[in-house]
């Protein structure tokens, strides 16, 4: 791709389909050559064996663009849109997208839920962990609990706190009694990539649903948070 072209371009979203049946399996952003560059991956990945597959059949995947001359912003937001619209589950990329500015796909009626929550006094010793960036209102109960776990940067407070709730956009969505805390990539995760995990140097708990207080909380707003997603209660 030449510089003239790839200034026209800007930053741009495109869309990875499998020639044999049509249906797309990954979408990316990006600038430059970006868009190319999944033929040449060498890694051992969903995405690669998918496209390993359509070259033994003797087709190259079909790759379109659906949006350029694009910010970086503007590019972040189309891919997070695209991927919550596909479905995470059918396409070969490892992580949904996400923009800084907005939130993910969630139903109608959970939001007219949320908008209308009944604020909540935490009175245990909870730690509360924002998990915006993570959450989809269609997640099940195993994604919503590993999505919650881990993986955070908390220092000994978090050892005082006896539950951890999950919150979204201010919304408790669950309550976890915590048993233990764990290094990073200690538990094992079904739902996530936890590749690199073990190296980030933060910690990850182990827990269950907190059945005896969890109606308490759920559904009820405990106000949004700052920047940093963990908050403590009581400890």
């Amino acid at each position: 791709m030449t510089p003239e072209i790839s200034a026209v371009l800007k930053s741009y979203v495109y869309v990875y389909t499998d020639p044999r049946d049509g249906r797309p399996f990954y979408i990316g952003k990006g600038q430059g050559n970006r868009l190319f560059a999944h033929l040449d991956d060498a890694s051992e990945t969903e995405k690669t064996e998918t496209i390993a597959a359509i070259r033994k059949s003797g087709k190259e995947p079909e790759i379109d663009i659906l949006r350029y001359s694009l910010t970086d912003a503007e590019a972040a937001l189309v891919e997070a849109s695209a991927i919550d619209l596909l479905g995470l589950s059918n396409l070969t990329n490892r992580v949904a997208g996400h923009h800084d500015r907005s939130f993910g796909r969630i139903g109608s009626r959970e939001v007219i839920a949320m908008l209308s929550a009944k604020p909540v006094r935490v009175r245990h010793r909870a730690i509360l962990i924002t998990i915006n960036k993570l959450y989809r209102s269609d997640m099940t109960a195993e994604e919503l609990y590993e999505a919650t776990r881990g993986i955070w940067a908390v220092g000994t407070q978090r050892d005082r706190a006896e539950y951890g709730m999950a919150v979204y956009q201010g919304i408790v969505r669950e309550v976890y009694r915590i048993q233990r805390w764990q290094p990073a990539g200690t538990l094992t995760y079904h739902t996530r990539d936890s590749k690199g995990f073990k190296l980030s140097g933060r910690w990850e708990f182990e827990g269950n649903v907190a059945t005896d207080i969890r109606d308490e909380y759920v559904g009820n707003s405990v106000g949004m948070g700052g920047q940093n997603p963990i908050r403590y209660k009581n400890t």
